[in-house]
């Protein structure tokens, strides 16, 4: 029987959706966004003391190599037989060598000719080796086996001996010639290293995703490949650096490195041999300026290496 009550409405319950603020989709932790290396590499470094000391004792001497006369107003060629190894006085704080010349002009004049020979060899090693090595791993074939022979070959020869053996011969020695034997010989490694990486490199998505897109090989490699394999080269280079400093110190020593007209902690050095017993403090301080700059250097390879090592970063 129809009723005439009306319709009981039905009620639907909806429970209540809570809406994301704006804000919190907007604000996105920036520790979760994706990282590059060199950002990662950064934030390692900058934490450590051992990177801020060693950079600070670079900058040091990357200032008095640019800027000696901010450090001494005195000639470091100007030779007083007079003053011949006599000790610190007021103006000449190291005193001076068996010459009569003023040991802390000449270690400040010094540090330009070893800074040069190290930035340039390095600079020159590092281009040769990158460019090699990236042909080589990428392409592969018989460049690679053509490369990788010529690279044994240099391997096979020190690069001391090398130097030795090239620099005994040249007439006219500079720092561009000292830092560009040197180079000869040393660039395998940095070449070895660029092969391996490459290598590594071009079997990653990218690579792939870059091909498919009909990207040219060439292109890949520049733009793609050889920024994520040039890591283990800067270690290197960093650290080759400081080993350069000393090729050119030993070379100078032994009196085929620069000549002796030139300024440079090598020469001093061998210079102060028939002083050492009578005023050991001509050798010293060379040797001493030498040291920290090299030390300054390693110190700073191995900060790089750990940042950049992948391995390195996880267990930390």
């Amino acid at each position: 029987m129809p009723s005439n009550a009306e319709p009981r409405s039905a009620t639907h319950y909806v429970a209540p959706i809570e809406e994301t603020p704006l804000q919190a989709v907007d604000q996105v932790d920036e520790t979760e966004k994706t990282r590059s290396t060199w950002t990662d590499a950064w934030d390692s470094m900058r934490v450590r003391p051992m990177f801020w000391i060693s950079s600070i004792l670079i900058l040091l001497v990357l200032v008095v190599a640019i800027f000696p006369g901010l450090f001494t107003h005195v000639d470091p060629r100007a030779a007083n037989l007079d003053f011949s190894d006599e000790g610190a006085r007021p103006g000449h704080p190291l005193g001076y060598n068996r010459q009569g010349y003023d040991v802390y002009a000449r270690v400040i004049w010094g540090a330009r000719s070893s800074v040069i020979v190290g930035l340039v060899a390095t600079i020159l090693v590092s281009l040769v080796g990158i460019v090699i090595g990236a042909l080589a791993g990428f392409y592969g074939g018989w460049l690679d086996t053509i490369v990788s022979r010529i690279g044994d070959i240099f391997f096979s020869i020190p690069t001391i001996l090398g130097a030795i053996v090239i620099m005994s011969v040249i007439p006219a020695r500079n720092a561009f010639t000292v830092a560009l034997v040197l180079a000869a010989f040393a660039w395998p490694q940095i070449a070895r290293i660029m092969r391996g990486a490459v290598l590594s490199a071009k079997q990653s998505d990218y690579v792939t995703a870059s091909a498919a897109l009909g990207v040219s090989r060439f292109t890949t490699l520049v733009r793609h490949v050889i920024p994520n394999a040039i890591a283990p080269v800067i270690v290197i280079a960093t650290v080759s650096l400081g080993s350069f400093i000393v090729a050119e110190a030993t070379l100078s020593f032994l009196g085929i490195g620069l000549p002796p007209s030139a300024l440079s902690w090598g020469l001093d050095i061998g210079t102060a041999q028939t002083s050492i017993r009578t005023n050991p403090s001509t050798i010293f301080w060379p040797s001493a300026a030498l040291s920290i700059t090299v030390l300054a250097f390693l110190l700073l390879g191995d900060v790089v290496r750990d940042a950049l090592d992948p391995k390195a970063r996880a267990r930390r």
